[in-house]
């Protein structure tokens, strides 16, 4: 029985140098929080920085919840309209961040998308707030509401991959985490909507 539990003690403390070494339970981390904002598309009528449609004010509402249950030190949201009626949702007392912008891109008349921003350039906008954001919030948790393709140009950046290779869009209000620890970030999470369930 004693043999037993030794071997359970050195696959306990194995689990907890792996999870370590992803910033998982560790002091001083700090966990940034990348929510594509709530839909706006849904029987849109607006094709210029559109508000939230009824079902993205419900989107938001439920990611507010979610949000109110873990302790936050900010919330930071893009300058478009959809991200700051996110963002007014979970608080009023959100920032601006210029940068949180979506790439720039124009949408043809058959509905395809042209990025006019490429990726290392969205990679570099987005490391630059993390960076800022892990500066004035060491060790705690903070809230960007942002854009689907900055949030994969972040990821990607995170997980060094190719542009374009994480096949993944971001749903709305979905939460994907990234864990900075000086010069070490971890992603967490991809596209979480447990609270649209």
């Amino acid at each position: 029985m004693l043999a037993v539990a030794a071997g359970s003690e050195h696959v306990t403390r194995a689990m907890r140098s792996l999870e370590a070494l992803f910033l998982i339970g560790v002091e001083g981390v700090t966990e940034v929080w990348l929510v594509r904002h709530a839909d706006c598309y849904h029987q849109m009528t607006e094709a210029e920085d559109p508000p939230l449609s009824a079902m993205g004010r419900e989107q938001a509402q439920r990611l507010a919840e979610r949000v109110k249950r873990v302790k936050t030190a900010a919330v930071y949201s893009s300058p478009l309209r959809r991200a700051m009626e996110t963002a007014r949702v979970i608080t009023e007392d959100f920032r601006v961040d210029q940068r949180l912008v979506e790439m720039a891109l124009t949408i043809s008349e058959e509905g395809t998308l042209d990025f006019q921003e490429t990726s290392e350039s969205a990679s570099a906008r987005m490391r630059g707030v993390i960076e800022d954001v892990v500066r004035e919030h060491e060790g705690e948790r903070v809230v960007l509401i942002c854009h689907a393709a900055s949030i994969l140009a972040c990821l990607t950046d995170v997980m060094r991959l190719e542009p374009g290779s994480l096949r993944l869009l971001p749903y709305y209000t979905s939460i994907s985490t990234v864990r900075v620890l000086g010069e070490r970030r971890m992603v967490g999470s991809l596209g979480d909507t447990a609270h649209l369930e």
